[in-house]
């Protein structure tokens, strides 16, 4: 029977799987959404039993598929979002998203000298897109294990046997020091966490328990290796070198780039295994979230259709759409901003307004990408949104470098897959092997400048915090 690693990716609005044998070939899959609510402004909440229900789902769609032995699971999760639970493994309370910033506010009046300690340990700033405030709001309400979205599926996996996380997820919490790879005494007690509530860290391909009461699974399957998902993201689409960088388009949006070391500002830890590998990212809150709002304020049915209707103009004619729904996220880091619908005349149409749209995601990756330091040869793209000829057309156009659409566009479960698959003994090269659409940037580096400084003025209109 052909053998093959279950790669079980969970991000912030579906769940899926795959299976996938030691070449990289995928022989099924399986998905299942999750639901998002949002009882308050700010306010992004996930129900924990249903994330693990998706799990499950696409678990069993997948397996369905295909007869094959399962000789690992790999794992796949969305990042900063947390999850409290009882001895019981049962939940306390709603998964805190990492959208969620009912907690800005508190972050708002800690010292600068908290700032400056995460800086220092962490290579992050303190912010509510991150863990640590999350989990000090949950203890506040129940007496609780706390964790990110893997410790919890991998509590869950095991029969709430193990109780830990994986060093990439752990790097996003505030609380872990990145170069002494473990758990911060000095950050736990700035942000009131006790030790006692969080999982053991262990290093992405050190091995995460075995199988035990999942259904539709046998018992005793080692999960062989775990990853953030942009993380994963980064290892599957082979992103090792200076100069390469790669994009996430997904609710929100991460642009990530390999650093020889840690660096005290906007640094994470992308992955350890026999050694740490460190990596530039920033994170944007709102790209495909800024779509799918654009499309639903236009009256259009889904994505695919805003897209469809931007096509039909070559320009937004001056229209800016500034999607800081929940404020602005890297390089800028101003959650106070709000979001603006710019340059608009009695000429506008709905189009103008979906180009605006397709424009903003792209604008927005530019904007890190122009804090890259060095010279960036190419940008490797994948997340669903990059299915958009014109998103990846308009992002090469306004970066002025190429950009190459991974074949497969949700890259996370093959990353983490090619991970557990080298950790089981296979030699992989399957970024080596891939194909991908290559998108040129336009000539007209004029017309480039002119939209970029649209842009740039338009996100300083919403701006609060001084830049």
């Amino acid at each position: 029977m052909v053998q093959a690693v279950l790669a079980v990716d969970q991000g912030t609005t579906n769940s899926k799987a795959a299976l996938v044998t030691a070449d990289g070939q995928v022989l099924a899959t399986g998905s299942a959404p999750v639901g998002l609510s949002t009882p308050r402004p700010g306010w992004v909440e996930q129900d924990a039993d249903d994330l693990w229900q998706s799990v499950l789902t696409a678990i069993s769609t997948c397996l369905a598929s295909a007869a094959v032995e399962v000789v690992g699971l790999a794992l796949s999760t969305q990042r900063e979002s947390v999850v409290g639970w009882n001895r019981a493994g049962e939940p306390v309370g709603p998964v805190l998203g990492w959208q969620d910033v009912r907690t800005a506010e508190w972050c708002a009046k800690l010292p600068s000298a908290v700032d400056d300690l995460v800086r220092r340990r962490t290579g992050l700033r303190v912010d509510a897109m991150f863990s640590a405030p999350k989990m000090r709001w949950l203890l506040d309400r129940s007496d609780a294990y706390v964790g990110t979205v893997d410790a919890w599926l991998i509590h869950r996996l095991t029969g709430c046997q193990e109780h830990l996380t994986e060093a990439g997820n752990a790097s996003r919490t505030l609380l872990y020091d990145t170069v002494e790879l473990d758990w911060s005494a000095e950050l736990l007690e700035a942000f009131n966490v006790p030790r006692a509530a969080l999982p053991d860290v262990r290093p992405s391909n050190a091995g995460f328990g075995v199988t035990n009461g999942v259904p539709g699974l046998a018992d005793g399957i080692p999960i062989v290796a775990v990853l953030a998902d942009s993380h994963a993201a980064m290892y599957g689409q082979g992103c090792t070198q200076a100069g390469m960088a790669k994009a996430t388009y997904g609710t929100g949006s991460s642009v990530m780039t390999p650093v020889a070391g840690f660096v005290a500002s906007g640094c994470t830890l992308a992955w350890l295994t026999d050694r740490p590998v460190y990596a530039l990212e920033g994170n944007i809150v709102s790209s495909g979230a800024a779509l799918a709002w654009t499309a639903d304020l236009l009256g259009l049915p889904d994505v695919g259709a805003l897209t469809a209707l931007a096509a039909t103009f070559s320009s937004a004619e001056g229209v800016v759409l500034v999607p800081a729904f929940a404020g602005l996220g890297a390089p800028h880091w101003d959650r106070e901003a709000r979001a603006a619908l710019t340059g608009m005349s009695s000429s506008t149409t709905r189009a103008h307004i979906a180009r605006a749209a397709v424009d903003a995601v792209a604008h927005q990756i530019c904007d890190i990408t122009d804090t890259i330091p060095g010279t960036l040869s190419s940008l490797r793209a994948d997340g669903g949104a990059t299915v958009s000829g014109l998103l990846m057309q308009t992002q090469a156009d306004l970066l002025g470098h190429p950009v190459e659409a991974a074949d497969v566009p949700e890259i996370s479960a093959l990353g983490v897959a090619e991970l557990a698959w080298t950790t089981l003994g296979e030699t992989t090269d399957w970024a080596g092997k891939r194909s991908f659409r290559t998108f040129e940037p336009g000539p007209d580096a004029g017309d480039r400048g002119r939209r970029r400084a649209e842009w740039a003025q338009a996100v300083a209109s919403v701006r609060v915090r001084p830049a």
